[in-house]
């Protein structure tokens, strides 16, 4: 029996998600095998290696979103999920709203981590 859950997220941009995942000190792995338990394997498009036996991975949806693919039950086991989840979720919006600002042609000036968590970007044209 598959520990194997998919979870739907907003995450379009690989190329984000995996700077966003090397920002956190994840080993990152491309087309490559999502370790879940007793020794279950799930092909994604992109792995974060963690430490331990599990790993998260994200596969590409034909409308261009990626969906989260892990044995979030062994990754619980090992790590504090919710706080891991919520950790990548927020370096992919905060990394994405960087490329956008400089799509647009701003230029980040300042990043900081606010007491209660959240992160205040200030930037100029």
């Amino acid at each position: 029996m598959s520990h194997f859950s998919t979870i739907k997220t907003q995450v379009t941009d690989s190329q984000i998600l995996v700077k966003s995942l090397q920002d956190l000190g994840f080993t990152v792995q491309s087309q490559a095998q999502v370790r879940g338990h007793n020794g279950l394997r799930l092909q994604a498009d992109v792995v974060a290696v963690l430490p331990g036996h599990y790993d998260l991975g994200w596969t590409k949806n034909a409308d261009g979103t990626y969906d989260l693919v892990a044995d979030l039950w062994g990754v619980a086991k090992q790590h504090n999920q919710q706080q891991l989840l919520d950790a990548i979720n927020q370096k992919y919006a905060v990394n994405k709203t960087i490329a956008e600002i400089k799509r647009l042609g701003y230029n980040l000036t300042k990043q900081t981590l606010q007491t209660d968590g959240t992160v205040k970007l200030i930037v100029e044209r």
